[in-house]
């Protein structure tokens, strides 16, 4: 999908009407269930994209949770009706945010993981739109809340944002720095970024800017790879990093 530089969000109350998430898919583990991820598609996709982008992952340990986003009109599409985790326009620091449809869909993604056994290690990861919701998940973990102040109920033991960028990142080392459990949690949580040099979607330099943002805030455990050559798409080569990574973080091993 084909869209210019975003600039965040319009002002949109589309979250206060009653959004409907779409189908969820499930990869089940193949192996000892050790971990759950979330794994949030990008705009306009679906949670049967994502199904099909991790089922043949090196990982069988994991199961990952796919939802789909619910459809609503979309400031940078000229108000068209797609899925989307929240409303955007165009990409700028400085422009507003859709909090509402953010907190919406961060606490759909934490209610998925909430029911999963105790001893089972959870996290979230995503492409573009939904690598913005996993890491505004990653604050709101660190916040122990969501922006609206309801409590965060997920105890989060990695990330994954691939092609995404960090909404509101200019007041995250505020929110943060004023709490001694905010910086707490952020210096335990480990986080993946990753993106493509040439992405001309969401240009390189947000995702940049999104792991400084989160370092600066207190996070520890970032790291960010840059990709050259790589467009708004991934590649096998970022997918085995994300592997590597997730098995190295979470300690998976074995295969029954």
């Amino acid at each position: 999908m084909s869209y210019p530089h975003y600039h965040m969000g319009s002002g949109s109350r589309t979250a206060s009407r009653s959004l409907e998430f779409g189908k969820t898919h499930v990869v089940r583990p193949k192996g000892k269930h050790q971990a759950t991820i979330v794994w949030l598609h990008g705009l306009g996709d679906n949670g049967l994209s994502s199904y099909q982008l991790l089922e043949s992952l090196p990982l069988p340990n994991i199961k990952w949770i796919c939802p789909t986003a619910p459809s609503r009109p979309v400031t940078i599409l000229g108000g068209f009706s797609c899925t989307a985790w929240f409303d955007m326009g165009e990409l700028s620091e400085d422009g507003p945010v859709d909090w509402e449809s953010l907190d919406a869909s961060a606490s759909h993604i934490a209610n998925l993981l909430s029911t999963e056994p105790a001893d089972v290690k959870v996290g979230i990861g995503g492409f573009s739109m939904g690598a913005a919701v996993a890491q505004y998940s990653a604050t709101c973990f660190a916040m122990g809340r969501y922006g609206n102040g309801i409590p965060y109920p997920v105890n989060l033991r990695a990330v994954v944002g691939l092609s995404g960028w960090l909404p509101g990142s200019r007041s995250l080392r505020n929110k943060i720095e004023v709490s001694h459990e905010a910086r707490r949690r952020a210096a335990l949580l480990p986080v993946l970024l990753s993106h493509g040099i040439s992405d001309d979607v969401v240009l390189y330099k947000y995702g940049e800017k999104s792991a400084q943002s989160l370092s600066s805030a207190g996070f520890r455990y970032i790291t960010f790879k840059s990709y050259d050559g790589l467009g708004h798409y991934t590649v096998p080569r970022e997918m085995d990093e994300v592997s590597n990574w997730l098995s190295s973080r979470l300690g998976l091993g074995g295969s029954t």
